[in-house]
């Protein structure tokens, strides 16, 4: 997913905070994570301005912390285009991003490959060589695009339905209504690819746009018949909306942690053994049950973090 409306939204303010408290210092060599010394290591780590990417983040410094480095927390930061910015211009070291806005927003490419795998070598190879950025660990969640219905209508339906489905519904029920964001059906990865798999054009009778917060309680509560979501997003969950099934027609969205090379290469192993501690056991489920526990339960995003690399044994 995850370029949002404030992807092209710079801000000068942002940058001028970042002063130069970036630039990946370092008083020794070598390096490691949970069993290795990050003593003497100084580190800024941002993240966007959403959940998610914000818990990504925190899960980073707090593991870089519990390893002696020092961290200038930059998290919240701002949309893409900010963190990207920041991040090739050295006033922030690390980012987490996904792989198909490294894809399609920065490397400036249609067509992402529909393998996560594959999508990650394509985006890790062509920006470290164009851009001297290197992507490192990558997660089992994809945080797409998606359609989910409000549990009256799955019920009714006898289950989840899929985007055919879902577009056959549609067809049938010429009074059902889509909730998307304002910015959804004119977006590359957005509507279009719904259109295009299904053959199905949604006519404006049939769309109503909203705030996202607004999108999902609104499918909650039935006024929405489908909604727009992103597929991790923890009230999914939460109001027990039905995701609708995709075979793999939206971008993929997996994430990793994005560096300048030459400062991932002072400590790569410390880096890699971090970023993969902190990813490998995020799977969609997991992900969303994180995220719920903050835009839900109102638990701080810092004690979401602390607490998820306490289970997993990371610090």
């Amino acid at each position: 997913m995850r370029t949002s409306k404030k992807l092209f939204a710079a801000s000068a303010a942002l940058a001028v905070s970042l002063g130069m408290t970036g630039c990946g210092s370092s008083s020794g060599g070598g390096g490691g994570s949970s069993s290795q010394d990050l003593k003497g290591v100084t580190l800024t780590v941002a993240s966007k301005d959403f959940t998610e990417n914000i818990l990504l983040g925190k899960m980073f410094i707090k593991a870089l912390e519990a390893n002696g480095a020092k961290v200038n927390d930059k998290t919240n930061l701002g949309g893409s285009s900010v963190n990207r910015s920041a991040l090739t211009s050295g006033r922030i070291d690390v980012t987490p991003e996904y792989n198909g806005t490294g894809w399609t927003v920065y490397l400036k490419h249609a067509n992402p490959n529909k393998n996560p795998k594959k999508l990650f070598d394509m985006v890790a190879a062509e920006d470290l060589k164009t851009n001297s950025v290197k992507w490192f660990g990558s997660s089992p969640f994809n945080d797409t695009y998606g359609f989910a219905a409000s549990p009256d209508l799955a019920k009714k339906n006898g289950g989840a339905f899929d985007l055919k489905a879902m577009a056959a519904y549609l067809k049938a029920n010429r009074s059902a209504k889509v909730c998307m964001e304002t910015e959804f059906p004119d977006r590359p990865d957005g509507l279009i690819l719904f259109q295009k798999a299904t053959g199905y054009q949604i006519p404006a009778s049939q769309t109503q746009i909203l705030d996202t917060g607004l999108i999902y309680t609104q499918t909650g509560k039935g006024k929405c018949d489908f909604g727009e979501v992103f597929t991790t997003d923890g009230r999914i969950q939460a109001l027990k909306l039905s995701l609708v099934k995709d075979p793999g027609v939206f971008v993929l969205y997996n994430v990793s942690f994005t560096m300048l090379d030459k400062v991932y290469q002072k400590h790569a192993k410390a880096y890699d053994k971090i970023a993969s501690e902190i990813l490998k056991p995020l799977d969609n489920k997991e992900m969303a049950s994180l995220n719920a526990k903050v835009d839900v339960s109102g638990t701080p995003a810092d004690k979401v973090a602390e607490d998820y690399l306490k289970q997993k044994g990371i610090i």
